[in-house]
């Protein structure tokens, strides 16, 4: 039985993706319909910049678009008909617009993936400028926490385990620098427009309007719709798409890994950080859950396999127009921005409400009591002891036994100062150097980065 178009019922308000939920308002269905007619605007603008389409076509175009009123609803039922929704938005313009003779020039030489896929893009524009700006508040509250702690001792962990001394605002920094190379890739992504007629070669307008113009219109199209100008036509060459995926995945990998950091360290045994506001539990009320790095960890953990489809479509993108694997892109896409708008969101009220225990990081880096530093020991007193009668100590100790003990009962090391041997701050190396270069990159405008 065909599926007749009909009343499209609306199914997603976030209700199982928390993490974007309050977020996403920009990347709603409402939004798409705008950027829609904002691209088919965008195209009478252009040929009206290149004086072939009427100033006064142009003019009734704009005013037509900015009383329309869609209903996303009515255009998701007309799209089954059309396998996309472009073709309902032309025919309520083109009706919206009062001059028979003006409304012939929407849509004029385009076609329906011209349109979509730029609006596509400046949907996407608009949401990279909000996970931008929030990106920013991460970076700055992770360079206040950094330059807090930036000589706090703390243990550092490899494999799960206690490793050398580090300090926390050299982690503050580690995860600063990331976050600011995301944003940086993201706010630096090129978004072309679309622009290439029945199948890539602008024939129809070429042969209307003559090569010359015609060949100067993706130009003014992309600026006219506030993007990118694209090279050539890219209906089945998804690298911006891809492009765009992979540093929107590269975002909630930066932002996967502070909420995974976090949640491990706010477990109760461990204790060194805590969220501003937990969450509660419906059955313990005991319980502060860090809610923010949950629902981070959920966008960070789902994006990468939505780049893969982006990669997946992209290279099936065949001919000169794809049949589905384009159609596959939309809500890929649209997922992804998704959730780096939610997981950008809670990453800053995470870090800006994050809170550290240092007398958490104190107890646990004493809780080996001396053996943090057993590298600093195996360098410090090889000569005077030798290798195998030292990891023989540190054998008994890890077994046990007090460990400056052990090393004061040892002659051949009278009169050296031990105690300052196992005091964690005397071995960070460069961490705190280190965190001075993150703060200084932290600080950097923006004319000195490197995307």
């Amino acid at each position: 039985m065909p599926i007749e178009p009909g009343p499209a019922v609306g199914i997603d308000a976030g209700l199982l993706s928390p993490v974007s939920a309050g977020a996403d308002a920009v990347v709603a269905d409402a939004a798409v319909a705008a950027a829609l007619v904002r691209a088919e605007v965008a195209l009478a603008q252009a040929l009206g910049s290149l004086r072939v389409a009427p100033a006064s076509a142009v003019a009734a175009v704009e005013r037509a678009a900015a009383g329309l009123d869609l209903d996303p609803a009515d255009l998701a039922a007309a799209a089954v008909r059309d396998g996309n929704p472009v073709g309902a938005v032309v025919a309520r313009l083109r009706d919206a617009v009062a001059d028979p003779q003006a409304a012939a020039w929407v849509h004029r030489g385009a076609t329906s993936q011209d349109i979509l896929d730029t609006a596509l893009a400046i949907v996407a524009r608009s949401a990279i400028a909000v996970v931008v700006e929030d990106l920013d508040r991460v970076v700055a509250g992770l360079a206040a926490l950094a330059a807090r702690h930036r000589g706090t001792p703390a243990a550092a962990r490899t494999l799960t385990q206690h490793a050398v001394p580090t300090t926390v605002g050299a982690r503050f920094a580690d995860w600063l620098v990331q976050v600011a190379d995301a944003r940086d890739e993201l706010a630096g992504r090129a978004l072309p427009a679309q622009l290439g007629g029945a199948a890539g070669t602008l024939a129809a307008l070429v042969e209307e309007l003559g090569a010359e113009p015609v060949s100067r219109l993706p130009v003014e199209f992309a600026r006219a719709a506030g993007l990118d100008p694209a090279e050539l036509p890219w209906h089945t060459r998804r690298t911006a798409v891809t492009r765009l995926g992979d540093a929107l995945t590269r975002t909630t990998d930066a932002l996967g890994r502070i909420a995974a950091d976090v949640a491990t360290l706010a477990r109760t045994e461990i204790g060194e950080l805590a969220e501003g506001a937990g969450g509660g539990s419906t059955a313990m009320p005991q319980k502060r859950n860090p809610v923010h790095s949950v629902l981070i960890r959920s966008a960070a953990l789902r994006a990468p396999l939505l780049a893969a489809e982006l990669h997946l479509a992209a290279a099936n993108a065949v001919d000169e127009r794809p049949d589905g694997a384009w159609h596959a892109e939309w809500p890929t896409l649209r997922e992804l921005l998704r959730l780096a708008l939610g997981a950008a969101a809670h990453a800053a009220l995470l870090v800006e409400g994050l809170a550290v225990d240092t007398t958490a990081v104190a107890r646990n880096l004493a809780a080996t009591h001396g053996l943090i530093v057993s590298e600093r020991l195996m360098r410090a007193l090889r000569p005077r002891l030798g290798v195998r009668e030292l990891q023989g100590i540190v054998d008994r100790a890890a077994g046990g036994e007090d460990l400056a003990a052990l090393l004061a009962a040892e002659p051949a090391l009278a009169g050296l100062d031990v105690a300052a041997l196992l005091d964690p701050a005397g071995y960070l190396g460069l961490a705190v150097r280190f965190v001075d270069q993150a703060l200084a990159r932290a600080a950097a405008p923006p004319s000195e980065r490197n995307p």
